[in-house]
């Protein structure tokens, strides 16, 4: 029951696998104390499978992924909608101009889900300098203990660099600080002298592949970021080098990847996003000694979904009072997100 100073009415529109993950049903219960809930949860199948009286009611949305496209005939049934809470990452999918249009408040737990996404850069990062993967290739291939046989430039002042410094580039960042390695970052949005507030190195992205230990890819899907990543760029790399992306497939021109990897063994990729997703069967991507591949588990899973809906929980709070939204996403922010 909502508390007698809330006249705010809110519905959650999510699959009940994910609802579980990533609410729970403490947070649904959270919002029923200082609101009233319009209807049980249920999924956007459910939401178009039929008409329901009771949105139009609605003032408050809680979602997350396999949210409902918010476009004009959608968004009709939702005449008293305020604000959207989305506990998940990028909204480009499911935000419409009609969207923006209405003057909808919109928040979108991106900071939290970049949260695992930079903890998986940080591992891949530190273990691409002591050229795990390679060696530990060459131990099972030799049964032996040769550490001479392959040098690693390890940590000590080596330079990682990073395509992007969105938030999960600047969470990065934030990670890399305690080590003693040199950061730098191509990002065309960032002056050099906002990069060296920063404490990092602004480069172009050619000296970034030519110079760095390890390269890691955080720059979102844009039209002028498709294919961003090209055999050139990759096959300067310094020899023994790591390329990690967590970001989006598209943004690498997979089959020069494939070409250099294949001309140089030295080598190591990390892909845990790929174009298409998952590769197609006969894809050089599962092959390839030097490529580890992942499906794309970067980001939030199993309990660190928990961590989205409660950060959409606590933006609902600061909307309900008056407050200013944290993690409030404006049409021009949502258009730069991954």
């Amino acid at each position: 029951m909502s508390d007698s100073t809330t006249a705010l009415t809110a519905a959650f529109v999510v699959p009940s696998d994910i609802l579980d993950e990533v609410y729970g049903a403490a947070a649904v219960a959270e919002v029923n104390r200082h609101a009233r809930l319009a209807h049980p949860p249920l999924s956007a199948d459910e939401l178009l499978g039929a008409d329901h009286p009771w949105t139009c009611e609605v003032d408050v949305l809680f979602t997350s992924w396999r949210a409902p496209v918010l476009n004009e005939s959608m968004l009709a049934r939702f005449p008293r909608l305020r604000a959207v809470f989305y506990a998940a990452g990028s909204v480009r999918h499911f935000v419409t101009p009609a969207f923006w249009q209405r003057g909808i408040t919109l928040s979108s737990a991106a900071a939290a889900n970049a949260v695992p996404v930079a903890e998986y850069t940080i591992a891949a990062i530190f273990m691409g300098l002591k050229r795990v993967w390679a060696t530990a290739r060459r131990t099972r291939e030799t049964k032996s203990f040769d550490r001479g046989a392959i040098v690693a430039d390890g940590a000590y002042q080596s330079r990682v660099g990073l395509v992007s410094l969105g938030a999960i580039g600047r969470l990065v960042v934030d990670r890399l600080r305690p080590f003693e390695v040199e950061i730098a970052a191509y990002d065309p949005f960032v002056s050099a002298a906002d990069a060296a507030a920063l404490g990092i190195r602004s480069l172009s992205l050619e000296e970034l592949f030519a110079t760095s230990s390890v390269v890691s890819l955080h720059a979102p899907r844009l039209p002028e970021t498709l294919g961003l990543i090209n055999g050139r760029l990759l096959a300067s790399m310094r020899p023994g080098a790591t390329f990690i992306n967590t970001s989006r497939g598209a943004l690498v021109k997979e089959g020069e990847l494939c070409a250099v990897l294949g001309a140089r063994p030295d080598l190591q990729a990390v892909l845990d996003v790929t174009d298409p997703e998952p590769p197609l069967a006969d894809s050089p991507l599962y092959t390839l000694p030097n490529v580890v591949l992942t499906p794309h588990i970067a980001g939030s899973l199993g309990p660190e979904r928990r961590r989205l809906g409660a950060l959409m929980i606590a933006e609902f709070h600061r909307f309900r009072i008056g407050k200013p939204l944290q993690h409030g996403v404006t049409e021009v922010r949502a258009m730069h997100m991954a």
